[in-house]
């Protein structure tokens, strides 16, 4: 079986560039992240950082995890696991854990996060539901109004996130902005979350220091 990080490879060896659901989490996380790592290309030699490395282990393992009396209470029909998909148009591409067809029509992303789930399911988890919503759309060309997470430090609790038609716009935005930082090299603002700084990989080369 191959690993998360071998089909990440093999990803960005089919295209110019490639924007990974990766990529996303980290121009949120900071959008200098993107500048550092793609425009300068900065490795950010992730293999010493724990939880990038938990997370791959779960997404490896994460075939053991079958909660299948949830799908059959959503209504699924069908589920394809580990589809590789991506959009000639946006250069988008990412492996979606599972794609859940639904007796409604609709179709849903289904992902693993080695994470517990707080009150709030955070922006980051709900924009890389809508990555994929993007992607299941243009392949599949069926509606994708809702997405599931299973957070496996929480007892592989099983949360619903409604994706909306302002969350696809807003994506599009966020495509444009890493299109402009990777393509064009236009230096980002950092984020506004000064708490984050610490535990960034570029922080010794990045003028907002803490």
């Amino acid at each position: 079986m191959r690993t998360q990080e071998q089909s990440d490879r093999e990803i960005q060896q089919e295209a110019e560039y490639s924007l990974m659901a990766s990529h996303l989490l980290e121009y949120l996380f900071c959008p200098r992240f993107i500048y550092f790592e793609n425009y300068l290309d900065i490795p950010q030699h992730e293999e010493k950082r724990f939880k990038v490395q938990k997370g791959r282990t779960i997404h490896e393992d994460k075939m053991r995890v079958n909660p299948q009396y949830l799908r059959k209470k959503l209504g699924c029909i069908e589920r394809k696991k580990s589809v590789y998909l991506s959009s000639t148009t946006t250069g988008m591409r990412g492996i979606v854990d599972e794609i859940l067809f639904l007796n409604d029509g609709t179709a849903a992303p289904l992902d693993y996060k080695y994470a517990e789930h707080k009150d709030l399911t955070f922006k980051n988890h709900r924009y890389q539901l809508t990555f994929y919503g993007q992607l299941i759309r243009e392949h599949f060309e069926v509606p994708v109004n809702r997405g599931f997470i299973v957070y496996t430090r929480s007892r592989n609790k099983f949360i619903e996130v409604i994706i909306t038609d302002q969350m696809y716009s807003e994506l599009d935005k966020i495509i444009s902005d890493l299109l402009k930082i990777i393509q064009m090299g236009i230096y980002p603002k950092p984020t506004k979350y000064k708490a984050r700084c610490p535990d960034c990989c570029y922080r010794n080369i990045c003028e907002k220091v803490i």
